[in-house]
C-alpha cells in the first residue's frame, strides 16, 4: 500500500473550482477564496484549492548571497 495510491489514501476534500462546492462542516456553498485555501463564509471551515496542489506551494523561494568581508 503506498501513500501515492489514492485508494490507500482515502477520502481527500478539496475545492474545485467551476463546480458547486459543498462544505464538509455545514454543507453550505458560500467560500471565500484565497490563493491556497477556501474558506466556508459560514463556519470557516478550510479547504486547499485543487488547482494549488498541481501547482506547488505558490511562494517563490528567496536567495540571498551574502558579500564576503573586505579586509580593510
Amino acid at each position: 500500500m503506498s501513500i501515492f495510491d489514492p485508494a490507500a489514501r482515502g477520502y481527500h476534500a478539496v475545492y474545485r473550482e467551476h463546480q458547486v462546492n459543498h462544505c464538509p462542516g455545514c454543507g453550505r456553498t458560500h467560500w471565500l477564496i484565497g490563493r491556497l485555501l477556501a474558506e466556508c463564509a459560514f463556519c470557516a471551515t478550510p479547504l486547499p484549492l485543487a488547482e494549488s496542489l498541481s501547482r506547488g506551494s505558490g511562494m517563490p523561494a528567496i536567495v540571498r548571497r551574502l558579500r564576503p568581508a573586505v579586509a580593510a
